[in-house]
Formats: structure tokens, C-alpha cells, sequence
């Protein structure tokens, strides 16, 4: 892109559509990674199944992360922070980072997919929903951008609070490898849950530096 078409595409607010629908493209693609998880969880795909589609997902969130990166570099102004969004990205990708581990784990570990995981699992799909509907609104409606974060911290609280009850019906459970194989799976997501809580403090301190 030349330095002139740059600049008009930056007075017309083009460039910083193009960056922000790249990371709403972005967050949707995690969410097929998480749905597939969730369909592991709830027994309709085997781990083995949900591992294969989850490198389609995967591939999927890394092009649109580089495309991100080649739209904010281009960019003369953002709609937040250009360092915001980075990091929003990068967290978004540690999402799908870390649903694609809890998927390949399981696989690995030729453990059981325990349909109790099912509801934290679709509350970190939830989750992402709502932070895709803020990166949605970021142009042409900030106002509403903090209520849909403070609704994808709270799917976020939800993940947590699952991994702290089921661990702890761990603890009265008999010590054996398939205990010790739930409690890393239990581990994992909770992570999710809580790269997920970051994308959303992310989003947060983004605009509270922009004054919204």
C-alpha cells in the first residue's frame, strides 16, 4: 500500500475496519477450536477426531493472527492501543492454543472425555462470543464494549469454579492413573479459562486508556 492510499484508507476508516474484522475473524475461529472441545467433551467426537479437526482451527487462527499483524503494522491509527492489540490477539491465541493441549492431551493420554467438562467448556465458547461482539462494537459502539467484557469475565469465573469443585472431588477420590490423568485435563482447561479471562482485562485496560 502506497503512503497515499495509506492515508485516505486511515481518514475513512478503512484500515482500522479491516484490522478489527480480522480479529473478530480471529476470535470466531478459536470458537470452532473451543466447539470442537466441547463436542469431544460431550462424547459425540472421539478425542482422535476432535484432535484432527482442531489442526484445521488452529491454521485457521494463526493466518488470521499474520493478517492482523500485516493490518496494524499498515495502519496509521488504531481503534485502541496498536500494543493492545497485540496483546488482545496473542491472547486470543493462547485460547486456542491451550484448547488444542486439553484436546491433544486427552487424545494422548487415552483418557476418558468426562461430559461434566461440556458446560465450562461452552462457557469459554461464551465467553469468546461476547468478546467477539466488543471487538465488534470497538468503532461504531465503544459504549457497550465494557459490558460485553464484563460478561466474558464472568464465563471466564465460570471455568474457574468448575476446575475448583471437580478438583476437589478429586481429593476423595482413591489415588489411581486415571485420577491423576483428570486432574492435569482439569489443569488445562482451567487455563483456558483463565487466557480467556485475560483477553478480557486486555480489552478493559484498552479502553479504559481511551477514555471509555
Amino acid at each position: 500500500m502506497t503512503g497515499v492510499r495509506r492515508v485516505l484508507a486511515d481518514l475513512t476508516g478503512r484500515s482500522q475496519r479491516r484490522a478489527v474484522a480480522v480479529l473478530a475473524d480471529q476470535v470466531s475461529a478459536t470458537v470452532e477450536g473451543v466447539r470442537l472441545a466441547a463436542r469431544m467433551s460431550s462424547g459425540e467426537l472421539t478425542p482422535a477426531q476432535a484432535r484432527t479437526g482442531m489442526v484445521d482451527a488452529e491454521h485457521a487462527g494463526d493466518a488470521l493472527r499474520a493478517r492482523l499483524v500485516a493490518e496494524i503494522s499498515a495502519a496509521l491509527t488504531t481503534p485502541i492501543d496498536r500494543e493492545d492489540l497485540y496483546r488482545l490477539s496473542r491472547s486470543v491465541d493462547d485460547v486456542l492454543d491451550n484448547v488444542r493441549d486439553f484436546v491433544r492431551e486427552t487424545d494422548l493420554y487415552q483418557a476418558v472425555p468426562d461430559p461434566a467438562d461440556t458446560a465450562a467448556v461452552l462457557a469459554i465458547a461464551g465467553g469468546l462470543d461476547h468478546l467477539r461482539r466488543a471487538v465488534e462494537d470497538l468503532i461504531p459502539h465503544p459504549g457497550r464494549v465494557i459490558g460485553q467484557v464484563l460478561a466474558a469475565r464472568k464465563c471466564a469465573v465460570r471455568v474457574r469454579k468448575h476446575y475448583q469443585h471437580s478438583v476437589a472431588a478429586l481429593f476423595s477420590a482413591e489415588l489411581t492413573h486415571d485420577v491423576l490423568k483428570r486432574r492435569e485435563l482439569l489443569r488445562r482447561l482451567d487455563i483456558v479459562g483463565l487466557r480467556l479471562g485475560e483477553c478480557a482485562a486486555t480489552l478493559s485496560d484498552a479502553m479504559q486508556k481511551r477514555g471509555h
